[in-house]
C-alpha cells in the first residue's frame, strides 16, 4: 500500500524580499554621527590651541606693560611685510570663528539624533555625574559664548572697557580688573572655569572619537585632560586675580 504525501501544504508561505529601495542617509561622512564627532574633535583641537597660545600671552602682564604691548602688537603684524596689517590675526581668527560655528552644529546635531534615536525617556533617573555633565556641556557652552562677545567688546575692541579702544592693550587689561570692578573679575573667573570644565568633558570625549581609549589607558587620558583644563583655568585666572589684588599694576 502506498501513501500519497501532498506537497505544499506544510510549507510556510515565503515572503518575497522587498524590492523597494532603501534611502540613503544624506550628508555623506559628514551627515554620519561619526563624522559629526570627528568635526568636534577637530574644531575643539583648534580651539583649545588658540587658548593656550592666548593664555601664554596674557602672562606677558607678569613681565612688564612692555612685553604685553609688545605681543598684542605682533599678533597684528604677523606676516609684514608680505602681508598688510593684521590680515594673518584676521584669518586666524576667521578660522576660529568657523570652529566654534561646527563645533556647535556638530553637537547641537549629534544631540538631536540622540533624542529621536531615544524618544522614551529611561525609567530610571540619570547619575549625577550624568546630569552633571549634561548641564555643562548644554548651558556652559551657551554661557561661554556670550562670555566670549563680550570678552571681545571690552579687551579686544574697547567698545565697553573703561579705557576704551585707543588705550594700550595693557591698559585696557589693567582698567579692567581693578579692585573696584571685583564683579568683573568674578564673573571672568566663573567664565574661565566653565571653560575648563567644558574642555575636561571635550578633551577626554575626543580622546574616545580618536580611538584611544581603552580600559589600560583611560585613567592616564582622564588625568591629562583635567591636567590640561586645570592648567588653562589657573593661567587664564592669574592675571585678573593678580592685578585685583594689587600684585600687577
Amino acid at each position: 500500500m502506498t501513501a500519497t504525501i501532498e506537497r505544499g501544504a506544510a510549507t510556510a508561505p515565503v515572503t518575497p524580499p522587498d524590492s523597494t529601495p532603501k534611502r540613503k542617509q544624506n550628508g555623506g561622512f559628514l551627515g554620519s554621527s561619526n563624522g559629526k564627532k570627528v568635526v568636534m574633535a577637530v574644531t575643539g583641537a583648534i580651539m583649545v590651541l588658540f587658548l593656550i597660545g592666548h593664555m601664554l600671552g596674557n602672562l606677558k602682564i607678569f613681565l612688564g606693560e612692555d612685553s604685553f604691548n609688545d605681543y598684542a602688537h605682533a599678533l597684528r603684524t604677523l606676516g609684514e611685510p608680505l602681508l598688510p596689517y593684521r590680515t594673518l590675526l584676521t584669518v586666524i581668527e576667521l578660522v576660529l570663528v568657523a570652529s566654534v560655528v561646527l563645533h556647535m552644529w556638530a553637537a547641537i546635531s549629534l544631540a538631536r539624533r540622540a533624542g529621536k534615536a531615544r524618544p522614551v525617556k529611561y525609567v530610571s533617573k540619570k547619575s549625577q555625574a550624568g546630569g552633571y555633565t549634561t548641564h555643562i556641556m548644554r548651558f556652559g557652552g551657551l554661557t561661554i559664548a556670550l562670555f566670549v562677545v563680550w570678552h571681545l567688546l571690552d579687551l579686544t575692541f574697547g567698545v565697553v572697557n573703561p579705557k576704551g579702544y585707543d588705550s594700550a592693550p595693557a591698559d585696557r587689561m589693567i582698567a579692567d580688573f581693578q579692585p573696584s570692578r571685583w564683579w568683573m573679575t568674578l564673573v571672568y573667573v566663573v567664565a574661565v572655569v566653565l571653560v575648563g570644565l567644558h574642555l575636561r568633558h571635550g578633551v577626554w570625549s575626543a580622546f574616545q572619537t580618536l580611538g584611544w581609549a581603552n580600559q589600560a589607558r583611560n585613567r592616564v587620558l582622564r588625568m591629562s585632560a583635567g591636567l590640561i583644563s586645570a592648567v588653562l583655568v589657573l593661567g587664564f585666572v592669574a592675571p585678573p586675580l593678580a592685578i585685583m589684588f594689587g600684585v600687577v599694576k
